[in-house]
This record gives structure tokens, sequence and C-alpha cells, in this order.
């Protein structure tokens, strides 16, 4: 496991997950009010998002899902004084997510698509073979799959939040609420990985059968120029013979 990743996981442990816990808990252990504890404990992953836009120079979709769901949780939360509403924030992010990915697949290009071309680089060597490769059916059906699941999976874990939030605690569902999110990517993450080495060997598998059917066709028509003349191998012969006496 490499540095950056190990980075990577820390940052989500520590200011994604457990640093609103520990506020949460501290502030309602001193006396804090519900709603306003809950608001605060919004406020470490606020900053990662945006600590993180500012060394990338720029701010990525699930960034901005996530601010504008600690943003309409709090505000929701404060006119309200409902905790179950700032506790659902996190449910508008990813159900919006959800609705995204589905919406996608009514364009030429679904969302996991536009966002795997942006991880590999559009300008890149390997960008411009993976724009290349939509000519081929299997491979923007993989995508289309790959989508479908994705949009699926985050409206079924939105809705999961929504009746946890519902019928739990309020420590418990801030808990449930800061960690099923990773949960739900970690197994998304998997099935995609292992599902896209899937396709890419049926796809080389395709490639070398078409490729092999292509030399057969060629040895069969060079056979049958052979048998409909049988003499062409001695002409040649021949033609070879007399360049040389003449020589």
């Amino acid at each position: 496991m490499n540095s950056s990743r190990v980075r990577s996981i820390a940052k989500i442990a520590i200011v994604d997950v457990g640093a609103p816990l520990l506020i949460y808990q501290l502030l309602r252990a001193n006396g804090l009010g519900t709603v306003a504890a809950l608001v605060l404990s919004g406020i470490p992953p606020a900053i990662g998002v945006i600590v993180g836009a500012a060394r990338q120079r720029r701010i990525d979709a699930v960034g901005v899902l996530v601010l504008a769901g600690i943003v309409v949780g709090a505000i929701l939360g404060l006119v309200s004084d409902n905790p179950k509403l700032v506790l659902d924030e996190g449910s508008v992010g990813t159900g919006v997510f959800g609705l995204l990915c589905l919406g996608s697949l009514a364009t030429d290009e679904p969302l996991m698509y536009r966002f795997a071309l942006q991880f590999i680089g559009p300008d890149s060597e390997q960008g411009r073979e993976f724009v290349e490769l939509r000519q081929y059916k299997e491979f923007r059906q993989t995508f289309v799959v790959m989508t479908v699941v994705w949009g699926t999976a985050y409206l079924i874990e939105a809705a999961a939040r929504i009746v946890i939030t519902a019928n739990t605690s309020t420590g418990t569902a801030l808990a449930v609420s800061k960690v099923s999110p990773w949960a739900f990517l970690g197994v998304l993450a998997a099935w995609t990985f292992a599902y896209g080495r899937s396709q890419q060997r049926k796809g080389e598998a395709r490639g070398a059968a078409y490729a092999a059917g292509q030399a057969a066709q060629a040895e069969q028509a060079a056979a049958a120029s052979e048998t409909a003349d049988p003499a062409r191998p001695a002409k040649q012969a021949q033609q070879t013979d007399d360049g040389t006496h003449h020589a």
C-alpha cells in the first residue's frame, strides 16, 4: 500500500468519520443542544473538502455533493430545530448522485464513463485510447452496467440512511451516516474493479479470437488460390529461373 493511499484512508478515518463523532459527543456532554452539536460536527468534513480543492485547484463532483449536503442539512436543522433533518443531509448527496447516475444513461456518456475518463486524463495517450474504445458496443455496455449499479446502490443507501435516522437514536444515526457512505464506496469500488477486469479479459479474448479468425481466413484464401491454379508455384519458380538466366 503506497503512502498516498495511506494518507487518503487516514484522512477519511480522522476527518470524515472520527472528528465529527468526537465533536458531537464532546459538545453533547458539555450541554450543547443536539442540532447545534450536529451542525458543528459537520465542520471537519467541510474543511477537508475545501482544503482538498485548494490543493488540487479544483473541486470534484463528490466534494460538491458533500458540501451541498452539509449546508442544506445545517440550514434545515437550524430552521426547524429538528436533528433528523441535519442527519438526513448525507442522504441528499448520495440520493442526488444516484439520480445523476441513472439520469446520465439517457446520454451517450454514462456518468461512470465520464469519471473514468477524467481519472485517466482525456488529453493523455491512454485517455485517447480509452475514447477510441467507445466504438465497441461491449465497451459502452460495460459502463452502462457500472452506472446502473452505482446509481441504484446509492439510491438504496440514501433510503436506508433515512430509515435508520428515523428509527434510531441521534448518536447511532450519526455514526451510521458517517460510516455507511465509505462502506458502500469500498464495496462498489471492489465490485467495479473486479467487473472491469472481467470485461477486459473478455474483450482481449474476443480480440484474440478475431485475429485468429482473420489469420485462418487468409490461409484459406491462399490455399484456395493455389488450388484454383495448381501450376502457379511452378510458374513462379520458372519466372525466377528465367530471371536468373537473363541476369
